[in-house]
């Protein structure tokens, strides 16, 4: 069965907390299914689950909601506008009367926002349910309502099925959970407690993607630096057998926050020097004031992040650092916001991935006392401004750059999008097919969140 795959959004980098919405063509049949997904990597690879069971069931994926005979959103709920702007979906499409099945992490993060906005849903499944879908089907199709299926053990979804959506990019979750508690993050109440898949699992995975025809592996989780705290390993280990796998192709390593970093980072440095490994470093700072990131639970200091990048730029060249800024967390002083101004313009990240501050329900945060929204907007802005130049400045560096990309995704009209051994989002424009590709390129045009090249040979 073939399927055209619809992004929202331009993949310009695709980082762990994008959010965008899928939706999948097919063609029509008895038994059609409308689909979405929100989120993070972690949230597309239990999507991918999700429909290799829809379509083992015998269901076609839809157009549109209202041609399809159940409909199914695979949801997020890390940030506030995000919770929003699916609430507000699921009641336009509840008000189509038909069976909807909800799944991904609001469920476990405002159960009773989605209650009040689908009173009459058909069922409801958390994280670690996936493999549910077939129950959930056959309750939709029997006519049952409120159905809820919560598991409280685990599930090894590496084992599970999956469709992959894009060929060339297999994703593999390494890990559930996560061993924080940061003051902010709802996140941990879907995913709940730390559960280490076994290396040799994923080890397993990555091979068989590979040899499937992938040539991107995103490893992924909540956090990535916890990986291994329950089986006496860590990711540095994991990196190097998952090098060592024959073939050509690149790993994507995600999200890693600093306190993890800074357990292994000589070892992580060395297994970042593998040629199979992209430099790029997706660090989470949230703050340039070590009092915040105390009130946030963060586990580190400002200095201590300091120490990461600096280890790893100078021990990894031209690498891509990535990291991600909460704009007005409660009580943030005037003087507490000039020190994360002043760290990213030390630190010059290349990607920020900037948040304004909204509480999350049943945590820390939320009853600590919040700032103006006016004042979170006016810093937010400040920061973007910033955050612009100086993203710009560094990929201007890149300018003339000649060497390969693998195209990762078809982009807009005739281009086409792929990724340097540093990770960056470079579009190239061919009427030819470039997808799975390695080629040859030169970097002729840069702009602040991408780069444009032309293909050499």
């Amino acid at each position: 069965m073939s399927f055209l795959v619809k992004l929202s959004d331009r993949c310009v980098p695709n980082l762990e907390e994008s959010s965008r919405k899928i939706c999948i063509e097919s063609s029509g049949s008895q038994k059609t299914i409308y689909v979405e997904n929100y989120g993070c990597a972690a949230n597309k690879f239990d999507f991918e689950i999700i429909l290799a069971y829809l379509t083992s069931a015998g269901y076609q994926l839809a157009v549109d909601a209202t041609s399809a005979n159940v409909i199914l959103m695979n949801t997020c709920g890390v940030k506030k506008p995000t919770e929003d702007r699916i609430i507000a979906q699921l009641s336009a499409l509840s008000r189509l009367n038909k069976p909807l099945i909800i799944t991904g992490c609001l469920p476990k993060i405002s159960l009773k926002a989605i209650s009040n906005a689908v009173p009459n849903f058909s069922a409801i499944l958390d994280p670690q349910s996936v493999d549910k879908i077939p129950l959930a089907l056959k309750a939709c199709e029997g006519g049952e309502k409120k159905r809820t299926f919560f598991s409280q053990k685990p599930l090894l979804k590496l084992e599970q099925p999956k469709l992959r959506l894009n060929p060339v990019v297999d994703i593999v979750l390494i890990s559930e959970g996560c061993v924080g508690a940061c003051a902010f993050c709802c996140v941990r109440f879907a995913r709940g407690a730390l559960f280490s898949y076994p290396r040799e699992t994923i080890v397993r995975r990555v091979s068989q993607a590979v040899s499937e025809g992938a040539r991107e592996i995103w490893i992924t989780s909540q956090d990535n630096g916890n990986y291994g705290l329950d089986r006496k390993t860590n990711l540095a280990e994991l990196l190097r057998e998952c090098c060592s796998v024959s073939g050509k192709f690149w790993i994507r390593v995600g999200m890693m926050n600093p306190d993890q970093v800074l357990r292994l980072l000589p070892w992580l440095i060395d297994a970042y020097k593998d040629e199979k490994v992209f430099k790029f470093l997706h660090l989470p700072v949230q703050s340039g004031d070590s009092e915040t990131l105390r009130r946030m639970n963060r586990r580190y200091t400002v200095e201590e992040f300091k120490e990461i990048v600096n280890t790893f730029r100078e021990e990894v060249l031209e690498i891509t650092l990535a990291t991600d800024i909460i704009c007005g967390f409660p009580s943030e002083s005037q003087e507490a916001f000039q020190k994360t101004l002043k760290l990213v313009e030390e630190t010059q990240p290349d990607i920020v991935n900037i948040s304004k501050f909204f509480a999350r329900p049943n945590t820390p945060a939320e009853k600590m006392a919040q700032l103006d929204t006016g004042e979170v907007a006016e810093r937010s802005r400040k920061l973007t401004e910033l955050v612009r130049k100086i993203s710009l400045k560094r990929n201007q560096r890149w300018l003339n750059w000649q060497g390969e990309i693998i195209v990762d995704e078809k982009g807009k009209g005739s281009s086409w999008i792929g990724r340097n051994f540093a990770y960056k989002p470079i579009v190239i424009k061919s009427n030819e097919n470039l997808l799975g590709r390695f080629i040859q390129a030169q970097i002729v045009e840069a702009y602040s969140t991408y780069l444009e090249a032309e293909v050499i040979c």
